[in-house]
């Protein structure tokens, strides 16, 4: 289990040698090591210390999920096409991967950091930043906290990698330095000697046209970075150079935002072959929109903002949103909108490799606007005033809820519309990483 802590002032964190004494604000990022490859190196002992690969299948299209850091040796990586993994690691061992089973040990890992505070920010299934200042609720040392943390989460079958810093930006980056099962604590007042030598694409934030731009002008490490004037931040950052010169000097004042609700529920598919008919486009929307819908009245959740995401199958994707007068949670309510953000973000001629549905705004008061919505007629029906019947036929959810039911009783494959039986194998075998759910909310470029 390796520590760096107090890696600059020459502290090893050795069994009896006291820490010295942390001042000011604490927070650690606690990233679990390989996460889907090592649950299933957990759940299948056989395949301990062998390559595996959580990923789509090749012949699909599919793409790497994560792999073990076996096979990160033969330069495999997250994002990877299946079929490039395969080359590089032949022997393997592949799996479509167990999201439910992911998600189970993604809250016991969770669990075990709210019982050494309240002030938790889970940002994926496998990070969360935890602020442990020391003061009023925690007396603890940070370094202490980090260290059970750990301990706690070994004993569960996995390993965690834990940064701890005075701002998140410098726990994200530390959590990086020591990897996989490590520590890193970076105490207060180290931070520039910490950042100054590594490359900018450690920032958050700071994605690969930006980090191209800044070499282009001999910008490559922190340091370098962090001394740029203002004009010049502006040319490459736009409004967030300030956000990105304090992540550089490690002055960043972010707060753990602590995650007590569902910012947007979403899904998306990659498909094994592209979808190139308009149709055949809003049918896969219509699909999409039925999974959002039924997690969102799963979830006792309703909201104001639809959206849609595209990619093409050069791999430019596009994202168009709505917000709407009204909160939602029916499927059939949404697909009429849906559709007029396809046509967004998509013309014909071009052809599409992905599709993604998105609900948000849950949290906007607004105040209920009579609507079209509004007027239920008595055979349960809806009539707009223009005439247009893209919502006849549904009121309050009523058809919806009724498959609900049927659903939780006998299971998903109760009821199966048209849409879902012409979309059944065609997607790549990839568990999605939800990264397009993530992006609703996301201030970051790539």
């Amino acid at each position: 289990m390796p520590e760096q802590i107090g890696i600059l002032n020459g502290y090893s964190g050795l069994a009896g040698r006291a820490l010295p004494k942390w001042e000011g604000k604490a927070i650690i990022l606690v990233d679990l090591d390989a996460f889907f490859a090592s649950v299933e190196q957990l759940d299948h002992p056989e395949w301990r210390g062998k390559p595996v690969i959580v990923g789509g299948s090749s012949d699909k299209r599919g793409v790497v999920s994560t792999c073990s850091y076996e096979a990160r040796k033969f330069g495999v990586h997250s994002a990877m096409p299946s079929w490039q993994a395969e080359r590089l690691c032949p022997n393997a061992i592949w799996t479509h991967g167990n999201y439910p089973r992911y998600t189970e040990m993604s809250r016991k890992v969770m669990a075990i950091i709210n019982d050494e505070t309240p002030t938790l920010q889970q940002v994926s299934i496998d990070e969360a930043f935890a602020d442990v200042t020391p003061g009023r609720f925690l007396g603890d040392h940070p370094v202490d906290i980090a260290r059970r943390i750990r301990a706690r989460v070994a004993e569960l079958g996995i390993t965690c990698s834990i940064g701890l810093g005075t701002s998140k930006s410098v726990a994200k980056i530390a959590s990086e330095a020591n990897k996989p099962d490590g520590l890193t604590a970076i105490f207060p007042g180290e931070e520039r000697e910490f950042l100054n030598p590594l490359p900018v694409g450690s920032i958050s934030g700071i994605g690969s046209r930006s980090r191209e731009k800044l070499e282009m002008y001999g910008i490559k490490t922190i340091g370098e970075l962090a001394e740029c004037d203002e004009p010049f931040l502006r040319l490459i950052f736009g409004s967030t150079w300030e956000t990105m010169l304090h992540r550089a000097r490690g002055e960043e004042d972010g707060v753990v935002q602590v995650t007590r609700d569902t910012k947007s529920v979403s899904n998306e598919q990659t498909f094994s072959k592209d979808l190139t008919e308009r149709e055949e486009i809003l049918a896969a929307v219509d699909m999409l929109a039925a999974k959002v819908g039924r997690r969102l009245r799963r979830k006792g959740l309703k909201g104001h903002t639809i959206a849609v995401k595209v990619k093409y199958s050069r791999q430019e994707s596009h994202t168009a949103q709505r917000t709407l007068d009204f909160e939602l949670d029916d499927e059939h309510v949404m697909i009429p909108y849906l559709h007029e953000l396809v046509d967004e973000v998509w013309a014909p001629g071009i052809s599409v490799r992905l599709l993604g549905v998105g609900v948000s705004g849950f949290e906007e008061d607004r105040g209920e606007q009579l609507s079209l919505f509004d007027a239920v007629a008595d055979d349960g029906g809806l009539e707009l005033a223009d005439g247009d019947s893209k919502a006849s036929h549904v009121t309050d959810g009523m058809l919806a809820r009724a498959t609900d039911k049927v659903k939780d009783r006998f299971g998903e494959q109760a009821v199966i519309y048209g849409r879902e039986i012409r979309f059944s194998g065609r997607d790549t075998g990839t568990i999605a990483q939800n990264k397009f759910e993530a992006s609703l909310g996301s201030d970051e470029e790539d």
